[in-house]
C-alpha cells in the first residue's frame, strides 16, 4: 500500500493544493488535542487555578471533564468560569476565601470529540498547599562537652515543592560551616566535634517556601558546651546515615544525592568510592566539603555501590548506598496517526520502555477496550493495536496509554478512511543520474483511496521485475541494483485502483563510477614527527569532480588550523604531530553523483600524560614511617605504560629537589611506602612506557614521619695527616634524609692500632677531627658513629688510619741503565728500605735531561722531562730519546709527603739515521735537465756522511729506478741531466750517517718540454699611488722556471726613471713592484731569457692612482742647475752622517745572544763553552714527549705541565725539583729556534753538533 495514503492529516489538506490533488471539501478532520495543562499543578492560598484543554478538528470539537474518573461540569460548579473560545474547553477557578483550593483538588482528565471520534489529554493532577506553619515545640537547652559530637535539628513543614533551609543567628548572620560544621540535606545542623567558640543560644533554622514566598523560622537553640582540659581523640562515627548500608532508587535522566556526614576527633575527612567500577568524572561533583555527592542525568550503567569513607589518624568508618536506577515510561515507537483507504489494514505499534516494565493499555475514541463489545475488526497482538479490512465509518481516535510506579504516557493516534482516485505526485519525463555499480531508485509516489497498485514496464511494455536487479518498494520506488551501462533507458511507472489509471516515464543515465585507485594507509607515528597521507583517485570525465580530506567525520577546512594541515596534490601532510591529531582520517572522492571514501587510522604514541590525581590513606601507619599512597592512571598515550616512578621532596631540607623512592609495575595504582624517620615528604607519581617518561603528577598533600635514633654511620672513614705530627679523621657525612632528626653529630673514637687502652674520642658537628701531637706515620684504629636527640646510631667499624708522613729518607741504588735503540733506554734500580720511606711509599720519580749544548746560557731554561712508576716496579723504558746525546737520570722515591734524595747518573744515546731533508726544489732547465734544491734535514740524529737521490720515471715505461749517491754533506743541489722530456719523473732524496739513510723527502715532475709553453693563468694587476702587484695563477703540473717583470712607462711620460727587469719564480704567484710615479700609465712585460732569443711571456697595463706629474713653465731659480747640484750635496752629507752613526751603533750597541740566534741563516752552531748549559725551545724533545706507560700498565712520562697526581690513583701529590711538595709540580716549555748543522767535521756524544730536538 502507498505510503503516501498515510500522511498526517493537517500536511494533507496544506500540501493539496500543490500535488494538485482534488481533496472534497466535505472531508473532515478528527479531533487533536493541541494544548493542555502540565501533568502536576500546584496551587497555593487565593491562587487562581486555571486548567487548559485546547484541541482542534472539524467539525467543531466538543469538550467534556472527568474528576477523578467521575464526569465534571464545569458550567455547574461555583466559582468556575468556563473560556468561551472556539476549540477550547479551558476553565478558571477564583474564590475569595483561602482554602477554596482544597475543594477541587484531583485528577482531572479532558476529553475532545467530534463525528470522526474522541481525543483525550493526560492526567492533570491538582494539587492544593495552605499557608506552612512550624508545629509548635518547647526546645530545650543542648548541653555538650568540648569535643563531643551533637545534631541540632531542623524538621521543617512538608511541601509539595522544594524548600530551602537556612540557619543563622538572632542577627540574620549566616552560621558558618566547613568540615566540622555542616548542614545535611534534610535541614539539621551537625557538629563533628564542639569547641567552645560554638557556644551560642541562637541557632535558629529558617525554612524558604518558594511557591508561597514565604520564610518562617523554628524556634532558637540553646547551645551550651563545657569546657575540658583534655579533648579525647577518637576515631570517626558516621551521623547520617547511621546504619551500615542503604538501598536507594534513581531515576534514569535525573540527578542522585548521596550524603555521608561524620563526627570524630579531630575532625575527619570524607571520600567517595565506587568499588563496581570508576566514578564517571564528568557527571559528578563534591559538595558541602566532601559530604555530599551530586551524579548528573542518571543511567542504567551508573546502578550499583557507592561508599563513602570518613576517615581520620585514629581510623574509619564507612557506609554503603546500593543504588538501584529505575525510570519512568517513554516512548520506543510511539502509535502515529494515518490516512487509509478502504479494505486496508491499520496496524498501530505502542512500544515503550521503563523500570519497573510499565503496564500499556489501549482506548478508542477515549473507552478502554476491555469496555467495549467484542468486535472481529481489532485485535491486540504484542501490544500493537490491529484493524482489518478498514472502511469508511471505522474512522476513530485511538489512545495509547503506559503507566509505571514513576510515570505515565499518553498518545492519541486517529485512523482515517477516506476513498480518492489514483494520482502520481512524482513529476512526468525526470532524469535520473547513476554511476555503475551503484543503485538507482525511480520514484512514482502515487496517492489514492483504495491505495492504487504500481507496476514498472520497459519501453516494450514488459514488466522488468524479470531481472533480479530490479525490485519494487512499497511506496512505488523502483530500485536497480549494480547498474550496468546498458540499464541507460527510459522506464515507465503505471499506477491504478478502481477509479482510473495513470502513468509517467522515467529517463536513467549511468556513468563511469567514482575509484580511489590509492588511498591513505594506517600508521603510527610519534609525537612531535610528521605523517604523509596519499589519495589518487579516477572519476567520470563528464562530472565535475572533487577530493577532500576528513578527520573523524569533519572536514579538515572545518577544523582550521593551516599551520598543521598540508593539502596539495593527493597529499595530505599533518606537521608536529600530537595526541589531539590522532584519530580516522578518510579520502572521499565525490562527484554528484556518488562518494567514495577510504578510511586510514593515524596513532599518536609517546610517553604518558602526568598521572592526574595523588592520594594518602592509612596515616596511621606513619608511627611506623609507612604510609599508602594510591594515585589515579596516567593517559598512556597508546603505549602502554611499563612502570610508575614515585619520588618525594622535601621543602624544610631540600626544595626543589627530588628523590626516588622506586618504581611500581604499571598495572599498579597504589603502594605502601616505607620512609625514613623524620623527613617532610611530598610525594610525585611519573608514569613510563617504552618513549619514556611523562610529566609529574601534581604534588600530594605533605606528611611528616616521627624522629628515631640514627640507622645508618658515616662511610668513607680515613684517617691521614697533613703534617708529621697529626692526623686528619674524615668521613662522608651522612645524607640529611639519614639523620632521622632536625640535626646530626658525629661521634669520633680512636687508639693507636695493636694496643687495648681506652678509646679517646670526641662530638663533633662537621665531617673532619683533627688529632694533634702524634708520632709521625703511626697507624690507629678510628671508629665514627652517628648520634642525634633520639640516640646513638648502630656500633661502627674500625677503620685503620695513620698520622702525618714525613720526606723519604731513602735514596734508590740504581742497578743499570741498557741502551736499547738510538732513542730508548732500560733503567733498573733496587727496590728502597720501607722502613726509610717515612710513609705509604707512592712509587718513583725518573727526572731526565739534556747535557750539553752548542747554545749554552742559563741553567734555567734546561727542559727536564718526568716519568712517575708506581711502587711495585724497579725497572721502566725511557723512550723517545734523541739519538747521538747525552742525559742526566735523577730517580728519586717519593711518598704522600714529597720526594726523597736523589740517586743520579748518565747515558748516552747511539748514533741514528737523519730525518728527511726541509726542503726539495724542483726547477726546469731544459727539456732534458733539471736542477734539484734542497735544505738539510732539521734532524741529523749523528754526523751527516752525504745524501741518496732516487728517481724513477711513472707511467708504463717500466724502466727500473736510479740512484745517486752524493758523499758530500755540504751539497744543496744536484743538476739532473738526459732526462726523458716526455715522463714524468718521482724524485725520492735521503740523508745519511754512517747508520745508514733516513726518511726520504719526495717530489713529482718533469722537464720543460713536458710541462709545455709556460702558461699565465688569470694574469692581472693592481695599482696603489707608488706601487702596483702582479698576480697569475701557476698551472697544475706546470714546471717552476725563472723568468724577468718590466715595467715601462707609456706615452710621453718615457722621460721617467728607468725601472730595472726583476727576476721572479713561476711558483711566486705574485710580485710586487715599489717606487711608481702617481697617476702613471705602465706596461707591464713577463719575459724569459734563452740561449736563442727573448720570448714574451704575457703582458698586461695598469695605472697607478694619484695625480701624475705637473710640467711647470721654465722660468724660476729652483730649475737651474746650480740650485739642483747644491740640494744634492746637502742630502749627500746627510746621508754619510746617518751611515756613520749606524755603523757606531751596530759595533756598541747590545742585543741578546737569543735575537742573534734566531737571525742566524746558517743552519750550523756556533760552539759554545762546556761550562755552559744549553738553551730549549718548546719544540725540543719532541719525540721526547712521545707517549710512555702509565701506573695502571703504560706508564705515561710527565711532561712539563704534567702533575704527578696524572699517573696512578695511588700518585697525588706534586714536587718541586727539589723535593718539596708543592701545590702542582709543572715546568714551562720554551720555543726552540730552528737550526741544522751542515758542518762535515768531528762530533762526539759529549759535545754534539746538531741541534736538539
Amino acid at each position: 500500500m502507498a505510503v503516501a495514503l498515510r500522511y498526517l492529516w493537517p500536511l494533507l489538506l496544506l500540501c493539496s493544493p500543490c500535488l494538485l490533488i482534488q481533496i472534497p471539501d466535505e472531508l473532515m478532520e478528527p479531533p487533536v488535542i493541541t494544548e493542555q495543562s502540565p501533568r502536576r499543578l500546584v496551587v497555593f492560598p487565593t491562587e487562581e487555578i486555571s486548567l487548559k484543554c485546547e484541541a482542534s478538528g472539524k467539525p467543531e470539537v466538543e469538550f467534556r471533564w472527568t474528576r477523578d474518573g467521575i464526569h465534571f461540569k464545569p458550567k455547574e460548579e461555583p466559582d468556575v468560569t468556563v473560556k468561551q473560545a472556539p476549540h477550547s474547553g479551558s476553565f478558571t477557578i477564583t474564590s475569595n476565601t483561602t482554602n477554596f483550593a482544597q475543594r477541587f483538588q484531583g485528577t482531572y482528565r479532558c476529553f475532545a470529540s467530534n463525528d470522526l471520534g474522541t481525543a483525550m489529554s493526560h492526567e492533570i493532577q491538582l494539587m492544593a498547599e495552605g499557608a506552612p506553619k512550624w508545629p509548635k515545640e518547647t526546645v530545650k537547652p543542648v548541653e555538650v562537652e568540648e569535643g563531643e559530637s551533637v545534631i541540632l535539628p531542623c524538621h521543617p513543614p512538608p511541601s509539595a515543592e522544594p524548600l530551602r533551609i537556612y540557619w543563622m543567628n538572632s542577627k540574620i548572620m549566616h552560621i558558618t560551616q566547613d568540615e566540622r560544621v555542616t548542614m545535611g540535606q534534610n535541614g539539621n545542623l551537625y557538629f563533628a566535634n564542639v569547641l567552645i567558640k560554638d557556644k551560642h543560644s541562637d541557632y535558629i533554622c529558617h525554612a524558604h517556601f518558594l511557591g508561597t514566598r514565604t520564610i518562617i523560622q523554628k524556634e532558637p537553640i540553646d547551645l551550651r558546651v563545657k569546657a575540658t582540659n583534655s579533648m579525647i581523640d577518637r576515631k570517626p562515627r558516621l551521623l547520617f546515615p547511621t546504619n551500615a548500608s542503604s538501598h536507594l532508587v534513581a531515576l534514569q535522566g535525573q540527578p542522585l544525592v548521596l550524603e555521608c556526614i561524620a563526627e570524630g576527633y579531630p575532625t575527619p575527612t570524607i571520600k567517595w568510592l565506587r568499588p563496581s567500577g570508576p566514578m564517571p568524572a564528568d557527571r559528578v561533583t563534591y559538595q558541602n566539603h566532601n559530604k555530599t555527592l551530586h551524579l548528573l542525568n542518571v543511567g542504567e550503567e551508573d546502578d550499583g555501590e557507592y561508599r563513602c569513607l570518613a576517615e581520620n589518624a585514629l581510623g574509619s568508618d564507612r557506609h554503603a548506598y546500593y543504588v538501584t536506577v529505575e525510570a519512568a515510561p517513554y516512548w520506543l515507537h510511539k502509535p502515529q496517526s494515518r490516512l487509509y483507504g478502504p479494505g486496508e489494514t491499520a496496524r498501530l505499534d505502542c512500544q515503550v520502555q521503563g523500570r519497573p516494565e510499565p503496564e500499556v493499555s489501549w482506548r478508542i475514541n477515549g473507552i478502554p477496550v476491555e469496555e467495549l463489545g467484542k468486535d472481529q475488526k481489532y485485535r491486540i497482538q504484542h501490544g500493537a493495536l490491529i484493524l482489518s479490512n478498514l472502511q469508511p465509518s471505522d474512522t476513530m481516535v485511538t489512545q495509547c496509554e503506559a503507566r509505571n510506579r514513576h510515570g505515565l504516557l499518553l498518545a492519541n493516534a486517529y485512523i482515517y478512511v477516506v476513498q480518492l482516485p489514483a494520482k502520481i505526485l512524482t513529476p512526468d519525463n525526470e532524469t535520473y543520474l547513476a554511476v555503475e555499480g551503484s543503485t538507482a531508485y525511480l520514484l512514482c509516489k502515487v496517492f489514492g483511496a483504495p491505495v492504487p497498485s504500481v507496476q514498472w514496464l520497459d519501453k516494450e511494455g514488459k514488466t522488468v521485475l524479470q531481472d533480479e536487479r530490479f525490485f519494487p518498494y512499497t511506496n512505488g520506488t523502483l530500485g536497480i541494483r549494480d547498474l550496468q551501462a546498458n540499464d541507460t533507458g527510459h522506464y515507465f511507472c503505471q499506477a491504478a485502483n478502481d477509479q482510473n489509471n495513470v502513468t509517467i516515464v522515467a529517463n536513467l543515465q549511468v556513468k563511469d563510477a567514482t575509484r580511489i585507485t590509492q588511498g591513505p594507509q594506517s600508521t603510527i607515528k610519534k609525537k612531535g614527527s610528521r605523517v604523509t597521507f596519499t589519495c589518487q583517485a579516477t572519476f567520470d570525465p563528464s562530472l565535475q569532480q572533487s577530493i577532500a580530506w576528513r578527520r573523524d567525520g569533519r572536514s579538515l577546512q572545518e577544523l582550521g588550523d593551516s599551520d598543521k594541515y598540508f593539502i596539495e596534490d593527493g597529499h595530505l601532510v599533518i606537521h608536529s604531530l600530537d595526541y589531539s591529531d590522532q584519530g580516522n582520517y578518510s579520502c572521499v572522492a565525490s562527484t554528484k553523483l556518488d562518494v567514495v571514501e577510504s578510511r586510514a587510522q593515524l596513532q599518536v604514541v609517546g610517553s604518558p600524560g602526568p598521572v592526574p590525581q595523588l592520594e594518602l590513606s592509612d596515616r596511621h601507619l606513619l608511627k611506623q614511617s609507612q604510609v599508602r599512597l594510591s594515585w589515579s592512571p596516567a593517559d598512556d598515550h597508546n603505549a602502554p605504560i611499563e612502570k610508575y616512578d614515585i619520588e618525594f621532596e622535601d621543602k624544610e631540607m631540600a626544595p626543589e629537589k627530588w628523590y626516588s623512592l622506586g618504581k611500581v609495575p604499571g598495572n599498579q595504582t597504589s603502594t605502601t611506602l616505607k620512609l625514613s624517620p623524620y623527613v617532610h615528604y611530598t610525594f610525585r607519581v611519573t608514569a613510563i612506557n617504552k618513549y619514556g617518561p611523562g610529566e609529574p603528577s601534581p604534588t600530594s598533600e605533605t606528611v611528616v614521619t616521627p624522629e628515631a635514633a640514627p640507622e645508618k654511620n658515616p662511610v668513607d672513614v680515613k684517617g691521614e695527616g697533613n703534617e708529621t705530627n697529626n692526623m686528619v679523621i674524615t668521613w662522608k657525612p651522612l645524607r640529611w634524609m639519614d639523620w632521622n632528626a632536625p640535626q646530626v653529630q658525629y661521634r669520633v673514637q680512636w687508639r693507636p692500632q695493636g694496643t687495648r687502652g681506652a678509646w679517646q674520642e670526641q662530638i663533633v658537628n662537621d665531617p673532619f677531627l683533627v688529632v694533634s701531637n702524634t708520632s709521625t706515620f703511626v697507624p690507629y684504629e678510628i671508629k665514627v658513629q652517628a648520634i642525634n636527640s633520639q640516640g646513638k646510631g648502630p656500633e661502627p667499624q674500625v677503620t685503620i688510619g695513620y698520622s702525618g708522613e714525613d720526606y723519604p729518607q731513602a735514596k734508590p741504588k740504581m742497578e743499570d741503565i741498557k741502551i736499547l735503540n738510538a732513542s730508548a733506554v732500560l733503567v733498573k734500580w733496587w727496590p728502597v728500605d720501607p722502613a726509610q720511606v717515612k710513609g705509604h711509599l707512592r712509587g718513583y720519580n725518573l727526572t731526565y735531561w739534556l747535557e750539553g749544548s752548542p747554545r749554552r746560557h742559563s741553567k734555567r731554561h734546561i727542559h727536564k722531562s718526568h716519568m712517575v712508576v708506581p711502587a711495585n716496579t724497579t725497572s721502566t723504558v725511557l723512550d723517545g730519546l734523541r739519538p747521538y746525546s747525552s742525559y742526566r737520570l735523577e730517580l728519586r722515591a717519593f711518598n704522600s709527603r714529597g720526594l726523597g734524595p736523589a740517586s743520579e747518573m748518565t747515558f748516552s744515546t747511539p748514533e741514528g739515521v737523519p730525518g728527511p731533508p726541509e726542503a726539495l726544489h724542483l726547477e726546469c732547465q731544459s727539456d732534458t735537465s733539471l736542477l734539484l734544491r734542497w735544505q738539510p734535514p732539521f734532524s741529523h740524529n749523528g754526523v751527516l756522511t752525504g745524501y741518496v737521490l732516487s728517481f724513477l720515471p711513472l707511467g708504463d715505461g717500466g724502466e727500473e729506478q736510479l740512484s745517486f749517491n752524493l758523499s758530500d754533506p755540504e751539497l744543496r743541489s744536484y743538476n739532473l741531466t738526459n732526462l726523458s722530456p716526455h715522463l714524468q719523473y718521482r724524485f725520492h732524496l735521503q740523508a745519511t750517517t754512517k747508520q745508514g739513510p733516513g726518511e726520504a723527502i719526495t717530489r713529482e715532475g718533469g722537464t720543460m718540454a713536458l710541462t709545455g709553453t709556460p702558461d699565465f693563468v688569470g694574469l692581472s694587476a693592481i695599482a696603489g699611488d707608488n706601487y702596483s702587484v702582479v698576480s697569475w695563477v701557476p698551472k697544475e703540473g706546470q714546471c717552476n722556471f725563472g723568468f724577468q717583470i718590466v715595467f715601462k712607462t707609456r706615452g710621453d711620460e718615457k722621460m721617467d726613471a728607468y725601472i730595472p727587469p726583476q727576476y721572479v719564480n713561476y711558483n711566486q704567484r705574485s710580485y710586487t713592484q715599489w717606487d711608481l710615479q702617481p697617476g702613471t700609465d705602465y706596461e707591464i712585460q713577463l719575459l724569459k731569457e734563452t740561449p736563442k732569443e727573448t720570448v714574451l711571456l704575457g703582458q698586461i697595463a695598469v695605472k697607478t692612482n694619484g695625480t701624475g706629474r705637473i710640467r711647470l713653465p721654465p722660468p724660476g731659480f729652483a730649475t737651474e742647475g746650480w740650485f739642483i747640484g747644491f740640494v744634492s750635496a746637502i742630502i749627500l752629507l746627510l746621508l754619510i752622517l746617518l751611515i756613520l752613526c749606524f755603523i757606531k751603533r751596530s759595533k756598541g750597541g747590545k742585543y741578546s745572544v737569543k735575537d742573534k740566534e734566531d737571525t742566524q741563516v746558517d743552519s750550523e752552531a756556533r760552539p759554545m763553552k762546556d761550562e755552559t748549559f744549553g738553551e730549549y725551545s718548546d719544540n725540543e724533545e719532541k719525540a721526547f714527549n712521545s707517549s710512555q706507560p702509565s701506573l695502571n700498565g703504560d706508564i705515561k712520562p710527565l711532561g712539563s705541565d704534567d702533575s704527578l697526581a696524572d699517573y696512578g690513583g695511588s700518585v697525588d701529590v706534586q714536587f718541586n725539583e727539589d723535593g718539596s711538595f708543592i701545590g702542582q709540580y709543572s715546568g714551562k716549555k720554551e720555543k726552540e729556534a730552528a737550526g741544522g748543522n751542515d758542518s762535515s767535521g768531528a762530533a762526539s756524544p759529549i759535545n754534539p753538533t746538531g741541534p736538539l730536538e
